[in-house]
């Protein structure tokens, strides 16, 4: 289950990590290391952010301690798993600008393999510490953060046999592939969890 979710990662990143970002005239990069927008008005410089949502909810009324723990267990596994679904979604439109300038299928497979390897070798040992259920709620969060499947992704990127290969593993070990995210319904408490983690409120 973790090796596939490394495979799964390393299909979708880009081969370009970079932890630093040039700075340009209209931006300021603190020793802290967060990107901020400056506006100059004459003489001055003026420092713009932009403010999360605040999100309110009712009160949560758990039933039970059963409930209340599940509920703070999503917490903690939104917390460790949101970051490699974004990771997916904000790397996957560099994968696809940079194969559309390869000549042939052949070029790509080269260099989805390279990718591969290199996410492989870089995540693998944070995968190895990911539980059974934190690797199921990646697979949907992958599925929020994109708008397709872990299934569709694999099948898109590295075709039919490998898309329905691992499918056959994660449904072994009690997962699917193709499960999707609902957030009106099934994932609905997860969502609420992931807004206020978003926000900040968690």
């Amino acid at each position: 289950m973790k090796k596939l979710m490394v495979i799964l990662i390393a299909t979708l990143l880009s081969a370009v990590y970079s932890d630093t970002y040039a700075q340009s005239k209209n931006e300021y990069i603190p020793p802290g290391g967060a990107r901020l927008m400056i506006q100059i008005n004459g003489n001055d410089t003026v420092l713009l952010a932009y403010l999360h949502d605040i999100w309110v909810f009712p009160r949560k009324n758990f039933k039970n301690k059963a409930q209340e723990e599940f509920f703070w267990r999503t917490v903690r596994d939104v917390k460790k798993t949101l970051p490699y679904a974004k990771l997916v979604a904000s790397e996957l439109s560099q994968i696809n600008y940079k194969m559309a300038d390869m000549p042939n299928d052949k070029t790509r497979k080269k260099y989805l393999n390279q990718v591969e390897k290199e996410v492989f070798k870089k995540y693998e040992p944070d995968f190895r510490k990911m539980t059974t259920s934190q690797g199921r709620l990646l697979l949907k969060l992958v599925d929020r953060e994109c708008d397709k499947s872990s299934f569709e992704l694999i099948k898109a990127y590295k075709g039919s046999i490998s898309a329905f290969f691992w499918q056959g593993i994660a449904l072994v070990f009690g997962s699917n592939l193709k499960t999707g995210y609902d957030a009106s319904d099934k994932d609905k408490m997860t969502e609420r969890v992931i807004l206020l983690v978003e926000a900040g409120q968690l």
